[in-house]
């Protein structure tokens, strides 16, 4: 397998070799292999499917036959969703636009001969590829903490049965116990994603353990819609929540899952529920493709989500270098258009337009008691850049915020249809 970095020959004369590339009458259908069954790669199978009509070839990589979305999966563990709501199937993508679905493990590309090989032994030829892997874990991020205690001090940053795991553990703690996040360093998927779940289990506890303290051990200096969350955690949670930073000790972290202790800096706390979220980095395949830059994650032209290092292929979502646009599934969805339109523009010389990009990011914080962020986004030639945004204010009245809970299951219904038909 040869994992060579061809040169990128620059957005212009890409795109103006791409639309010339229509199909000859009689020629095989052009093949697009898609990598990851998520928010990017699933909605850039159907886009590219149905948008196509037909005259593409697409093929969708992923292990997983039903997909538990990150997004929402804070709110089953707060009580206020079940757990099949966040689960979805690809029967549709089948059946509905034709894809051919592949529940297996991507385990190599072949940039050289253009193929994707499965665990299953499969190899699968593309004339255009599209990556779309999540994140996988920084080794040695947290010291004492490998994959293999994730049943001990699951990170749940990965949602199905670590979901549910997590879940159980809060339920299950002991009355006046400690739930202890060791919360990841940026960049990371879901920038709000640690506190709203801070709220969750502090939803759960103040129904069920009201004594039990929460404990957030975070190497960040601040984070995302920090003075929302503090004011909830005030008004809904008073005294149960402390978090320490780096300026207390936050940076300098180690955990022992067999004795369940968390050392701070040198003072060992010993905890009922660690909640351990490690650094992260682009999904395994994308390193395996040579696509990623030394930080692990990977490098794309912003007009159009091709990787630098290869222009035949496209990345999307948590594994990219996206510029100011967070890692998030509304990010993903957003990219996955743009590249559907570029491949598709690619291989039967339709129309691309100029790229726009938008995201929101909605958390709970408790009942009915929702607050947001968000911007749009348009491509320099150096990054994907924020145009404008907005987010929620403090002192917001209830009936705001509970508008603000509703708009967020529309989009999670809105979101989901769009991603699996």
């Amino acid at each position: 397998m040869t994992l060579n970095r061809r040169s990128f020959l620059g957005t212009s004369l890409a795109l103006g070799a791409a639309l010339s590339a229509t199909p000859l009458i009689g020629q095989a259908r052009p093949r697009v292999v898609i990598v990851g069954g998520g928010a990017g790669g699933a909605t850039a199978a159907r886009y590219i499917a149905k948008d196509s009509q037909g005259a593409i070839d697409v093929t969708l990589i992923e292990p997983t036959r039903t997909y538990y979305t990150c997004f929402f999966s804070n709110l089953y563990i707060g009580g206020f969703r079940d757990f099949a709501s966040i689960g979805h199937s690809y029967g549709k993508l089948a059946s509905d636009y034709g894809i051919n679905v592949v529940h297996d493990w991507a385990v190599g590309v072949d940039r050289d001969t253009k193929t994707v090989t499965t665990a299953g032994g499969h190899a699968f030829a593309y004339d255009k590829l599209i990556i779309a892997p999540g994140i996988d874990f920084v080794e040695g991020s947290v010291p004492g903490w490998d994959i293999s205690a994730q049943n001990r001090m699951p990170h749940s940053w990965k949602a199905g049965s670590q979901t549910q795991l997590l879940k159980a553990q809060v339920e299950g703690m002991r009355e006046g116990g400690v739930f202890c996040m060791i919360a990841p360093p940026d960049p990371f998927r879901c920038p709000p994603g640690p506190y709203e779940r801070i709220s969750m289990v502090a939803h759960v506890l103040r129904e069920r353990n009201p004594s039990a303290k929460i404990l957030i051990v975070d190497p960040k200096a601040s984070f995302s819609k920090q003075a929302l969350f503090e004011e909830g955690w005030q008004k809904h949670y008073p005294g149960m929540i402390q978090r320490i930073g780096p300026d207390f000790g936050g940076t300098n972290v180690s955990v022992n899952p067999e004795t369940m202790e968390v050392d701070i800096d040198g003072q060992v706390e010993t905890v009922d529920v660690c909640n351990v979220i490690p650094a992260q980095k682009a999904g395994r395949i994308a390193d395996l493709a040579g696509l990623t830059a030394e930080n692990g994650y990977c490098p794309i032209v912003p007009a159009t989500m091709q990787s630098r290092m290869d222009e035949d292929i496209y990345v999307l979502g948590d594994a990219t270098i996206a510029g100011d646009m967070p890692k998030s599934g509304f990010s993903a969805n957003s990219h996955a258009k743009v590249a559907a339109m570029q491949v598709r523009a690619a291989l039967t010389g339709s129309t691309a337009f100029p790229a726009r990009y938008s995201n929101t990011c909605w958390s709970l914080i408790d009942t009915d008691d929702g607050v947001k962020v968000g911007a749009s986004y348009a491509p320099t030639d150096e990054m994907i850049a924020k145009v404008d945004g907005f987010v929620s204010q403090t002192g917001e009245d209830a009936d705001l915020r509970k508008l603000t809970y509703e708009e967020s299951l529309g989009w999670y219904s809105g979101i989901t249809a769009d991603m699996f038909g």
